[in-house]
């Protein structure tokens, strides 16, 4: 007797949790779609007088190649009769003169066909957290931007003239540029009739050799008729960066995520006297006047998360991170990012405790330390 078997990208931890849903696993499904690296020269060739901020033909043209993958992922998802899909991702992979846009996944069946078709970025474990936490899956969603962090040639030189501290027409366009991620991941959810976008990820990537950098946040549209009101403090739709038990977590204590949270600031070391040549002549020890300036940028970019929280009357910001990017010229931004949280009457998971199998880290069993074809070479690999 033939058996139809599965081809899933679940592990067993993850088929366990979903299980628990009432699924079952399906096939890998897969959408692409590749752009010619010449598009990319020719529009990257004329921003050689950009000083700095969003590079909008970059971003259009990055979301269409995101899009049109995810579409044929969500055709063939269709195709393979699926009740969702668990653990997609938005993927840029740089082969010799293309780009192509890559969105992978892993269908799942309802066992009575009683839910909507979803697409969810978290995987199976992580789905179960979030579902049971209250905030049910409709579809995977992204926002990004792509931007220059200023490449002319008298942005660099005026860097050499800067006194040291915060430089702030700078951060102010680090600060919008930053946000834009939060608000088109915002209002795709609110597209596709959410009120939530949990499990964001945040990632920068460069963008060949072009001088522009894309920054774009995934997670899962979701609904939770019981953020409502939370949701309208926000424009509404919440956002947040947690990790799926951490949402799990905060709901048991009854607390639901507001918005992700980013303070940027960026700052001039300072070349006023020619810093960078005076310390060859220091003797070895600490630099006090650095310690200070790092230290203080730091200071105001978290101040700056605490006014976004304050001013959209969250108790707390939970999971703050704090990330350093040298912008060349002797110039550093400060990126603070998490989400804040408020205490909500009726807020709590439908089960009494999280089964072992949704916190298990899966451990990798297959290691490739050889290059891919096309000669690029495997960094950080991620499972389906």
């Amino acid at each position: 007797m033939k058996s139809d078997s599965k081809m899933s990208g679940l592990s067993g931890n993850e088929m366990y949790c979903v299980d628990l849903l009432g699924f079952t696993p399906g096939n890998i499904v897969i959408g692409n779609s590749v752009f010619s690296m010449g598009l990319i020269g020719s529009i990257g060739s004329s921003l050689r007088t950009i000083a700095g901020g969003e590079i909008k033909q970059f971003t259009n043209m990055i979301a269409e190649g995101r899009r049109l993958s995810l579409e044929r992922f969500d055709k063939e998802l269709a195709e393979n009769k699926g009740s969702g899909a668990s653990g997609v991702s938005s993927q840029l992979v740089f082969h010799p003169g293309n780009i192509e846009f890559l969105s992978v996944g892993s269908t799942i069946h309802n066992r009575d066909n009683s839910s909507k078709t979803f697409s969810t970025s978290a995987d199976g474990q992580e789905l179960f957290c979030q579902w049971d936490a209250g905030y049910t899956p409709i579809s995977f969603v992204f926002g990004n931007v792509a931007y220059s962090i200023g490449i002319g040639r008298g942005i660099v030189g005026s860097f050499r003239k800067l006194a040291k501290g915060e430089v702030k027409q700078f951060s102010d366009i680090f600060n919008t540029t930053r946000n834009l991620s939060i608000e088109r991941i915002s209002n795709e959810a609110k597209i596709k009739g959410a009120n939530s976008v949990v499990g964001v990820r945040t990632t920068i990537l460069p963008i060949a050799t072009t001088g522009v950098q894309e920054m774009v946040m995934i997670g899962t549209a979701s609904s939770n008729p019981k953020i409502e009101e939370i949701a309208k403090m926000v424009g509404g739709v919440t956002t947040s960066d947690l990790t799926a038990e951490e949402t799990w977590n905060v709901a048991k204590l009854g607390y639901a995520p507001m918005k992700v949270i980013i303070g940027t600031s960026v700052y001039s070391l300072g070349f006023i006297g020619g810093v960078a040549s005076a310390f060859k002549n220091l003797v070895k020890g600490e630099i006090s006047q650095m310690t200070e300036l790092i230290y203080g940028a730091r200071e105001n970019s978290l101040a700056k998360v605490k006014a976004q929280a304050d001013e959209i009357g969250a108790d707390d910001v939970l999971g703050i991170k704090t990330y350093v990017y040298s912008l060349g010229g002797g110039v550093i931004e400060f990126l603070a990012i998490g989400t804040a949280v408020k205490r909500v009457s009726g807020v709590a998971p439908k089960t009494a405790n999280l089964p072992p199998q949704a916190i298990i880290r899966d451990k990798d069993t297959f290691y490739n330390t050889a290059n891919y074809a096309y000669g690029s070479t495997l960094q950080n690999p991620s499972r389906i």
